[in-house]
């Protein structure tokens, strides 16, 4: 009994080195443009953040001082400690390239990166209703 031709995995390999390729090509054309990441307390902004500075750095909101953010000298934020419950703000991790969101749901903070140059498309979120 014979599982697969030569063909047949030539074309899964083909199939494969495409999907890679493809992948690395947006992914690196996303990655590299500049960004800032926007923190939103009850849907009204309240800090913008410029990625692009080398900045190594945490910090918080007066708003809600229990929140905190870490900024990275490579243009990396995320949420770094939080007084909820079930902390899915902080395991949401780095984020770094534009479209990528983090909220923390209980403290009513939401940060979110987009371009530097504010071009927005319709797919962008605009507020978060809260309470």
């Amino acid at each position: 009994m014979k599982f697969a031709k030569k063909s047949d995995i030539l074309i899964i390999l083909i199939i494969l080195i495409s999907g890679g390729v493809l992948w690395a090509v947006y992914n690196s054309s996303f990655s590299k443009k500049p960004a800032k990441a926007e923190i939103y307390y009850k849907s009204q902004l309240i800090e913008t953040v410029d990625l692009t500075k080398g900045k190594d750095r945490t910090f918080s909101i007066p708003q809600s001082d229990h929140v905190v953010f870490h900024l990275t000298a490579d243009g990396r934020i995320r949420f770094e400690g939080s007084d909820c419950p079930d902390k899915v703000c902080i395991k949401t991790g780095w984020l770094d390239k534009v479209g990528q969101t983090a909220a923390c749901l209980p403290n009513e903070v939401f940060l979110k990166i987009v371009p530097q140059n504010n071009n927005r498309s319709d797919d962008d979120i605009d507020m978060i209703i809260g309470k």
